[in-house]
């Protein structure tokens, strides 16, 4: 009888548990603890301009008190510890360790980004060094039949699979390889240097992967230190001929009109589309998010979470 006895309870107790939600035990009162990337991160200038406020995309002190600076991976790894936290990244490095929060109503999907209705996105960007201005010829030749690559859709399928989304294409490259003969050729001993945006960095590494055995098995060197050194790296002369300069650049925003001075159009392009998601911790009871409520958190005027979920 007491073993019968001892039984229901547990029953009873595991059926409580499970009765008992994760909003009635999610403490409204606490502070919201805002996570950010810096001022020359193209994910916060995506983020900021979606929810209408582009001032703060390089302006810190328009920001909430308290707030914190972390990178792509950073953002992602607080949010499964702190379960009061709100913070947002690239679509492609969105996964089930923390909750993907909607935004005005649409869920963050591949889908619901190519049909227009999620509306917190942004440009994913390439910019490479001028023409003549490489180590050597065969680097040079190496980029550009790179850059010809990412406009294949060989290339667009793979970044369609890695979380963005492609840009339309006609040709495959085993329509256009017979113009870069450099990519026949034993390129084993060459090195290209990729860097620039870390939230493009999944995706620049699955286009190199692939591109590596299509020519001449070249080493594809990444160094993904965020958007602002997608030119800095390549184009600036006070860096990009020191040891962290790079070949091919890429930034997750539009490039910014004094970035853009002297660069030639043929050094520099988009090559997908990506989306901004805000994400909290798993336990977190919030689902939808506005971008008039993504504004007031970032700013200051929401400052709990029962500012928000009342």
């Amino acid at each position: 009888m007491k073993k019968l006895f001892g039984i229901t309870l547990l029953v009873l107790a595991l059926t409580l548990s499970a009765c008992t939600s994760t909003e009635d035990s999610f403490d409204e009162t606490k502070n919201i603890t805002v996570y950010t990337r810096d001022t020359t991160s193209g994910t916060r200038a995506g983020f900021m301009e979606g929810i209408g406020f582009a001032e703060a995309a390089t302006n810190d002190s328009l920001l909430v008190s308290g707030f914190v600076i972390k990178d792509n991976t950073g953002i992602m790894t607080s949010m499964t510890t702190d379960q009061f936290g709100i913070g947002y990244v690239s679509l492609s490095s969105v996964n089930n360790t923390i909750k993907a929060l909607n935004f005005e109503g649409v869920e963050p999907t591949l889908a619901n980004v190519i049909n227009d209705t999620y509306g917190l996105k942004r440009p994913f960007m390439w910019m490479t060094r001028d023409a003549g201005d490489y180590a050597n010829e065969t680097i040079e030749a190496l980029v550009n039949a790179f850059i010809a690559f990412l406009g294949t859709t060989d290339a667009q399928d793979i970044i369609n699979n890695n979380g963005a989304i492609g840009l339309p294409a006609t040709q495959s490259w085993d329509d256009i390889k017979a113009n870069h003969p450099i990519t026949q050729q034993d390129n084993s001993g060459v090195v290209v240097r990729f860097g620039g945006s870390d939230s493009i960095q999944k995706i620049a590494e699955a286009l190199t992967n692939s591109f590596v055995s299509k020519a001449g098995n070249f080493t594809a060197e990444h160094d993904h230190t965020g958007s602002g050194d997608a030119y800095k790296r390549t184009q600036d002369p006070a860096i990009k001929d020191t040891s962290v300069g790079k070949d091919v650049g890429f930034a997750s925003r539009y490039f910014k009109d004094a970035e853009k001075v002297g660069v030639e159009a043929q050094n520099m392009g988009q090559l997908a589309w990506d989306a901004i998601v805000a994400i909290a911790h798993k336990d977190n009871p919030l689902d939808n998010v506005t971008a008039d409520d993504l504004k007031k958190i970032y700013d200051g005027t929401y400052a709990t979470w029962s500012d928000l979920l009342d």
